[in-house]
């Protein structure tokens, strides 16, 4: 009398990994994510670990998160998995301030943001 399971949210031959709570802005994460989109996972890894943006180590650990889920949990082939999806999104703001001239006062945003990474496995191409 367990728990039933939930139904899966990806087709059989996908997997897919998250992470929230990125200290960067959307826009800045979403150039990474331009990077490994579309590319297999081997080139992917490649790319973050020698990518000089700050946020490349976050979005590398959430690939290799991915693939381990692919590998692990769905029983994928990672020699053909390939970066199907890479998307972001927003999260919250935390709002600072600076004392300005005059009285006045400077409004600081500090946004965070989260990505999804999506790996499909695919056939190959005799």
């Amino acid at each position: 009398m367990g728990k039933e399971t939930n139904p899966r949210r990806v087709a059989e031959n996908e997997a897919f990994a998250k992470t929230k709570m990125l200290r960067t802005s959307p826009q800045k994460l979403n150039l990474v994510a331009q990077l490994i989109r579309g590319k297999k996972v081997d080139k992917a890894l490649a790319d973050l670990t020698f990518s000089h943006k700050r946020i490349a180590g976050d979005v590398k650990k959430c690939l290799q998160s991915a693939i381990a889920n692919a590998e692990n949990n769905h029983g994928l082939d990672v020699d053909n998995l390939v970066v199907a999806e890479a998307w972001v999104g927003k999260n919250l703001v935390m709002k600072r301030g600076r004392p300005r001239a005059r009285g006045r006062y400077g409004k600081i945003m500090k946004p965070f943001s989260e990505i999804t990474i999506k790996v499909r496995q695919v056939e190959e191409q005799a």
